[in-house]
């Protein structure tokens, strides 16, 4: 059965001048006009309707802008089959994996960039209770790029009793793998990082990521376990067969619930407006509106493909492998992310774009995998409409 389908006013805002220089490789500016905001308007309502119909989320909100501002912004649907609230820029989303590029790569890069930590050093120099076999192998650069042998998961949430436990447990684990020799996405090189993290700044994870990364940004409704006051506008995800209840507020992720609702993998919530922020941050090589977050040459670092024998992941952030959800059309510059819950970020320096995508996909069961190939459909359709209004880069561009 189709779902009713409930569309938002568009915006296309022209935000602060853009005053820096980009360096010897300048991408054409997105103009922020009318036109252009018609055209990609027009092809974000085009993927997201076919897909709310096609029953891929029950709702879902993308924003595309650039280095500059937001160019346009589209949403479809509602929050949940009882809530008939449509999802806007201001909804909040529990991002799931985007926490391990919004908040745990930020913080690194924010640490590296300040001296704190140097990425090919063993990350039990950093780490010093982490005793888990061939611990002491792993560098921090392993850990962000997922070449560190670790196993993919681990559920921490079954075998943990509390907090405490959980964190205890992840100190004792160690790769299966060689360390540099094997990619393999997991959530354990991100919790490992959020605890460096936490123990270079001495700050909780939450604490740190909001004195750091969300204050500095001028982030709004970004943080770890939301306040109950701003349940309304979170938008629900699944009946979770583990804690037998519909989240909402509530990281949906179970081994960051174990560990409090608060870990580098998993826990952060946020809006389609304040991603905007962050990603026109990394955009501008790590200033946003005048103020430096981080050195031009440290955002390069980190999102260039690493071009490890094992991975051509950058820092944190996933690149465009041809079948990720990058599309086919995005830049070999591009990086990205995506969350399970149905959340994705893509940001191309050289086209100048970013595309945020946010949904509930997991609402009402996680067996939904349509989300996919919307992300896919989208990127290519946002990519499409630049290159029909002459957004190209030039020639050369890959």
């Amino acid at each position: 059965m189709r779902r009713r389908l409930a569309v938002l006013i568009v915006s296309s805002v022209a935000l602060h001048t853009h005053a820096a220089a980009q360096g010897p490789h300048r991408p054409n500016r997105a103009t922020h006009d009318s036109a252009v905001s018609s055209r990609l308007t027009d092809s974000t309502r085009a993927v997201l309707t076919r897909a709310l119909e096609d029953g891929a989320f029950p709702g879902a909100i993308a924003v595309i802008g650039s280095s500059i501002g937001i160019l346009a912004s589209y949403g479809v649907g509602q929050l949940d089959v009882t809530d008939s609230s449509r999802p806007t820029t201001t909804t909040i989303y529990d991002l799931a994996s985007l926490t391990k590029v919004i908040a745990t790569t930020s913080l690194m890069l924010h640490l590296v960039d300040a001296g704190r930590v140097a990425l090919d050093t063993p990350a039990v120099r950093y780490l010093p209770d982490w005793h888990g076999p061939r611990a002491s192998e792993v560098t921090v650069r392993q850990l962000m790029t997922h070449s560190s042998g670790l196993a993919a998961w681990r559920a921490f949430y079954k075998e943990a009793t509390d907090k405490a436990d959980a964190r205890a447990q992840l100190m004792l684990v160690g790769p299966d793998a060689p360390p540099g020799t094997r990619y393999l996405y997991s959530d354990m090189n991100f919790m490992l990082l959020g605890m460096i993290a936490e123990r270079l700044t001495g700050m909780p994870l939450d604490s740190a990521f909001q004195v750091l990364v969300a204050q500095p940004l001028k982030l709004v409704d970004t943080r770890f376990r939301p306040d109950s006051s701003l349940r309304a506008r979170i938008a629900p995800t699944e009946f979770d067969p583990w804690r037998q209840r519909q989240l909402r507020g509530e990281v949906h992720d179970e081994n960051a619930s174990r560990f409090g609702g608060v870990s580098g993998h998993a826990g952060l919530f946020s809006t389609a407006t304040d991603l905007s922020r962050v990603a026109r941050m990394w955009m501008n090589g790590g200033t946003l509106d005048g103020v430096r977050f981080a050195s031009p040459a440290m955002v390069a670092t980190f999102t260039r493909a690493q071009d490890t024998l094992v991975s051509k992941r950058a820092l944190g952030w996933e690149t465009p492998n041809g079948t990720n959800s990058a599309g086919r059309r995005f830049s070999s510059r591009a990086f990205g992310h995506t969350g399970f819950t149905g959340t994705s970020i893509w940001i191309d320096p050289s086209r100048d774009v970013f595309v945020i995508l946010l949904t509930n996909r997991v609402n009402p069961t996680r067996e939904n995998k349509k989300i996919g190939g919307v992300r896919i459909a989208l990127a290519d359709a946002i990519a499409g409409a630049l290159d029909g209004a002459g957004g190209r880069t030039g020639p050369s561009m890959p």
